[in-house]
């Protein structure tokens, strides 16, 4: 096996597209069927589906609990405790914007410190979703009105719930939600490590989906 002296880092690459076909769209996402060159010279057909993007807030209050809600999600037929989060809906957005929306929409709570805790791929062998989970402190009520939720966020829970018994959940098999996980296994790991002060800033690049300033 290999040595690595040098961060690995992933790398942008774009293989010959011969012909693309969009067999499918629907409200928010389509289907995509690229015919691809491969190395050896044949082509293949990759189906995938195209998203816009997405953001997470793991929001951690000043006792070490972590903002949780449970909704229900229809592919899995499952109730989920998930971590605020929502689509990048407006091409360009500041994704720190949108963050801030979901922690107010679905929370009614506001954070004066944002971090970038990490950037992933949802699922890169079928999805080209990317998700900037960001990490809010210094937690607090919003002021004015509630937003009115509707479908399957009419009748969210909501929770705070210790790091630590996350972790143990995770582990344990008994939560599965992507964003969830990978927020609380990488929180986890940078307290272990650097800190959270050495974490991204909020405004870090996302190569994945450029944003404005």
């Amino acid at each position: 096996m290999g040595q690595h002296s040098e961060r690995l880092r992933d790398t942008a690459e774009e293989w010959t597209v011969v012909d693309t076909a969009t067999p499918f769209t629907g409200n928010k996402t389509s289907v995509r069927t690229d015919r691809v060159v491969m190395p050896d010279g044949t082509v293949v057909a990759r189906d995938y589906q195209v998203h816009p993007g997405s953001v997470a807030v793991l929001a951690l209050d000043d006792t070490g609990r972590v903002l949780v809600l449970r909704q229900y999600r229809h592919p899995v037929r499952q109730k989920l405790w998930e971590i605020p989060a929502g689509l990048l809906d407006v091409p360009g957005e500041n994704p720190l914007h949108a963050a801030q929306r979901e922690l107010y929409e679905e929370a009614h709570v506001k954070a004066e410190d944002w971090r970038v805790l990490t950037d992933v791929y949802t699922s890169p062998g079928g999805c080209d979703e990317s998700v900037r989970v960001f990490l809010a402190r210094s937690l607090s009520e919003a002021r004015g009105a509630r937003f009115e939720p509707e479908e399957e966020e009419a009748v969210m829970e909501h929770a705070r719930v210790p790091l630590q018994d996350l972790v143990r959940g995770v582990l344990a098999g008994d939560l599965h939600n992507n964003c969830l996980v990978v927020g609380v296994l990488s929180l986890t790991a940078a307290l272990a490590g650097d800190g959270l002060d050495a974490l991204r800033p909020a405004d870090a690049p996302w190569p994945a989906r450029p944003f404005e300033a």
